[in-house]
């Protein structure tokens, strides 16, 4: 039983679906929705999936797994996954860096299908919910949700009832749960855990921060993709945000980035699921201010998020065009070369930008590939 105080972000429970599905099945845009992304299947073939789902998870395996299966046929090399302890996966924590908007949890989801039958719930802005039937889908999907536009009074309410949300369904439902290590993506690849986070996460108990964050059980969580299908979108951003600094991102961007992200070329994937960090936050000076304390749990998750990347040749050749360190030479053929360079004049090419500045754009994109192994290198120096 979830508590009622969770009603307005928590996923739709079983008993709810039924009522859900119809409304999704009634509206016009959630028919378009799955006609492009099901375009063989007959809309009444998957509403009938729909009604015969009787459980999230069951939806999630009717509908979901096939889509993103289907994508990961068109669109990548493959997924996989790999981890440090299997049974700690039950009811941990993930906390991952984030690469796509949608398909960092999604694809974690089916992969903890594929490993223990089950699926993480996913922490989703509000900020994405940009139409009543995507708020509707996303808590089908096992989502809930984090509120990103409030006053500072209702963010200091809000996030008392999402710590307290996460905690109970890890330690009473023993449900694992995935969050991003930041709000937003890390567009550079600069992979850091924002402190935020984990104050928000100590919010529900008024013990020493320590022990609250042990009964959470995190996991920090390593996504790797060979290639970013938003690595141009994000090259573009940042040129704005350099000319303009006032820029935002509209929804309509963020739409263009799902969509770029969705069904854009992603060569190979992995995800590392590490241990439970329990050890090393157990061992941080109690005597530390708060946010010291907070400070050490973000490095320890971001060390560990750093150290099990996976790398490619993409990775090594555009670190040594970055950098000019050649230690890396033997990781890639001249043949690699040849393809990396076309593939960063076309990425450069797609921007579309009145002033584009190539030079800067390069730069951008050389940085996101090349980070995640630097950072890694750092660690391993270590």
């Amino acid at each position: 039983m979830i508590p009622a105080e969770f009603d307005e972000i928590r996923p739709y429970v079983p008993e709810e679906l039924p009522a859900v599905y119809e409304e999704l099945i009634a509206d016009p845009e959630f028919q378009a929705a799955m006609g492009y992304a099901f375009p063989k299947v007959p809309f009444e073939q998957v509403s009938a999936m729909m009604r015969a789902s009787k459980t999230n998870l069951e939806f999630q395996k009717a509908l979901v797994r096939p889509f993103l299966f289907g994508l990961l046929e068109k669109f990548s090399t493959g997924i996989t996954m790999s981890y440090d302890k299997k049974e700690s996966l039950h009811n941990a924590l993930c906390i991952s860096n984030h690469r796509d908007i949608i398909l960092d949890s999604a694809f974690l989801c089916i992969l903890f299908v594929e490993n223990i039958d089950n699926t993480v719930e996913i922490a989703i802005g509000d900020n994405l919910l940009i139409r009543p039937w995507i708020k509707k889908l996303v808590r089908v999907n096992r989502s809930f949700i984090v509120q990103r536009s409030a006053s500072i009074r209702e963010m200091l309410a809000s996030s008392k009832r999402l710590s307290s949300y996460i905690h109970h369904t890890i330690t009473e439902r023993k449900q694992p749960v995935w969050i991003a290590q930041r709000e937003g993506r890390a567009k550079d690849s600069n992979d850091t855990t924002q402190e935020g986070l984990i104050k928000m996460l100590s919010m529900y108990s008024g013990e020493d921060m320590i022990d609250t964050l042990k009964v959470l059980n995190i996991s920090p969580t390593s996504i790797s993709y060979e290639f970013d299908p938003c690595d141009y979108l994000k090259a573009k951003e940042f040129q704005q945000k350099r000319d303009t600094p006032e820029h935002r991102k509209s929804p309509m961007d963020d739409l263009i980035n799902m969509q770029a992200g969705l069904f854009g070329y992603k060569g190979a994937i992995h995800y590392h699921v590490a241990d439970v960090i329990n050890d090393e936050i157990e061992k941080i000076d109690r005597s530390l201010t708060k946010n010291e304390k907070t400070a050490a749990v973000a490095r320890i998750i971001d060390r560990e998020i750093h150290k099990n990347y996976r790398f490619w040749p993409v990775n090594y050749y555009y670190y040594e065009l970055l950098t000019g360190d050649t230690r890396f030479a033997g990781k890639y053929t001249a043949a690699d070369k040849e393809q990396l360079d076309k593939y960063l004049a076309e990425r450069i090419a797609k921007v579309d930008l009145p002033n584009k500045d190539e030079d800067f754009l390069r730069t951008k994109i050389l940085e996101m590939y090349a980070n995640p192994l630097i950072n890694h290198l750092k660690v391993v120096a270590n």
